[in-house]
């Protein structure tokens, strides 16, 4: 094993071809990795995250419950469709479902500011993790702070009136193509768990090994022991904490000088192309988490800098929001409501925020200046993911809760 984590002879440079399937490799374990934690914290915590929305009014309630229930399922996917097949039965009113959705997103960046404490040995390569996994959280908590209110002061809201209207554009354009067509909430809870018709084949291999790995680990991979759980959450931490070591120093060689420059440049042109990136990957991989998480080792090893890897984790705000569109179309009237909520909160937020330089710049100075202090003192990357993600989601659900 040569100095830069990959195989080769003495005095001899991996090949470039043999180093970007080693890199393949690794990110696939590195995939795996992070879709057994998030299926560990899911099993311990996925009843308590079923409790949390009955009974909320609140909006601030309804914020703090969708990051705590997101944090507990790990995916904003999975909460978005308990929410959608909560409005569709009747159980949780469409008002006060729209806070939860902006929780959602909010919980969600746990994951990638979560692994970017796997560079937490190397000081340089950690500060740039860290800040590239918290310029997602400070746009997530700007954009909540900035819609939030105006959704609140507006009656009934902006995004539910504009997500009203589309549903009822597109019931009666269906009804048109197809006269005597009907929408109804009753397949909510099932179309939205299956996420629509078509399956990425990168989630099918990374579920594949993830319940193997699972049914190595345990007897009963359905209804694992806490013991056992506890096993998936140590090879969870190790596999992602050691493929991105490797990740980072092999995609160091493999994209250096001039394909380097050439990539930054080409996002440096336009912050669209960027967005559209983020978008295209997530869709493929359906799951901004495993999008957002991907960007971290490649901003730790400089082959992305903060501010072209930005607007990447805007597409992936924006393309996580495709798969509930595509099961609520199946999934009824309310269902496409609340999936158009989300996609026309994250679609404003991005609209308010990166087109003004000055203002898109404010996310990524704040995550650089917490970088910088996490650096004098590791501590204060843990208690930002404590306090941020875990305590003041349970304080605002203690104190607005009705």
């Amino acid at each position: 094993m040569n100095r830069e984590g990959a195989p080769a002879g003495p005095g001899r440079e991996m090949h470039p071809a043999a180093r970007f399937l080693l890199f393949l490799i690794l990110l696939f374990l590195f995939l795996v990795s992070i879709k057994l934690l998030g299926g560990t914290i899911k099993a311990f915590g996925k009843e308590t995250a079923e409790g949390l929305f009955q009974g909320v009014s609140n909006p601030f309630a309804g914020l703090a419950v969708g990051i705590l229930a997101t944090v507990l399922v790990q995916s904003s996917s999975v909460t978005t469709a308990t929410i959608v097949a909560m409005v569709g039965s009747g159980e949780l009113p469409v008002v006060s479902a729209v806070p939860m959705i902006m929780g959602a997103n909010i919980g969600t960046s746990i994951t990638n500011t979560v692994v970017a404490m796997g560079h937490a040995r190397q000081s340089r390569e950690f500060e740039l993790a860290f800040a590239g996994a918290t310029m997602h959280d400070f746009f997530n908590l700007i954009a909540v702070a900035v819609i939030l209110p105006i959704e609140i002061m507006t009656s009934g809201g902006f995004a539910l009136h504009t997500g009203g209207w589309l549903t009822e554009a597109a019931v009666q354009a269906a009804q048109i193509i197809s006269p005597g067509i009907e929408l109804t909430a009753g397949a909510i809870s099932e179309a939205t768990a299956s996420s629509g018709s078509w399956k990425s084949p990168i989630k099918i291999a990374v579920g594949w090994l993830t319940k193997l790995i699972e049914g190595v680990l345990s007897g009963d991979p359905k209804n694992p022991t806490h013991f056992e759980l506890g096993m998936w959450f140590v090879a969870a931490l190790g596999g992602i904490f050691t493929t991105l070591v490797f990740i980072t120093r092999n995609m160091k060689k493999l994209i250096a000088g001039r394909a380097e420059r050439a990539l930054n440049g080409a996002l440096e042109k336009s912050g669209v192309i960027g967005i559209v990136v983020g978008i295209m990957m997530t869709v493929a991989v359906q799951s901004s988490s495993i999008t957002t998480s991907l960007l971290v080792p490649m901003i730790a090893a400089g082959v992305l800098t903060l501010r072209n890897a930005f607007p990447i984790t805007l597409g992936a705000n924006i393309g996580t929001t495709v798969t509930a569109l595509l099961a609520a179309i199946v999934a009824g009237s309310w269902g496409l409501v609340i999936a158009l909520v989300h996609l026309i909160f994250n679609l404003t937020a991005t609209a308010l925020i990166y087109p003004i330089p000055a203002v898109r710049d404010v996310p990524v100075n704040m995550a650089r200046w917490l970088a910088r202090l996490t650096i004098a003192n590791r501590l204060y990357a843990g208690l930002y993911i404590l306090v941020t993600f875990i305590l003041i989601p349970i304080a605002g659900m203690l104190i607005f809760k009705d």
